[in-house]
């Protein structure tokens, strides 16, 4: 069983930016069990979090030359363009913690489903009745 502090994976990455300009930041990914944080090239600032519970799929994957190309898609249907080093694999490892987390989603739905029903599916004890 992973913990939701255990880090999976951490290097770095790259995410597009939504200006006008669109260029490419430099971002050192740490990737847990529920989520990706992007800490900035810069000492001192606070990283931004992606929560696996808020992420949809990880989408168009492309290998060009030395980078793949990768799209991550939220629920609320925002889509956040990233690139890594083709060797690093960042968009196999996040897949893979995001399947592994909404597995671990649905059997703990599953699990208090049954477990609330469970009461309501034993029967009555039957008592002993006197001819």
């Amino acid at each position: 069983m992973k913990t939701p502090g255990e880090v999976l994976r951490e290097g770095e990455l790259e995410k597009r930016s939504d200006s006008l300009f669109q260029l490419w930041k430099k971002k050192r990914g740490v990737l847990t069990p529920d989520r990706l944080r992007l800490f900035p090239a810069g000492p001192g600032a606070r990283p931004k979090e992606l929560r696996f519970h808020s992420i949809l799929k990880v989408d168009c994957v492309e290998r060009t030359g030395k980078y793949v190309y990768f799209t991550i898609v939220t629920t609320d249907r925002k889509e956040i363009d990233f690139r890594c080093a083709g060797e690093s694999c960042w968009n196999a490892a996040i897949t893979l913690a995001l399947i592994d987390f909404q597995n671990r989603r649905a059997l703990e739905g599953f699990r208090s489903r049954q477990e609330r029903a469970a009461p309501a599916a034993q029967p009555e004890p039957r008592t002993a009745r006197a001819p």
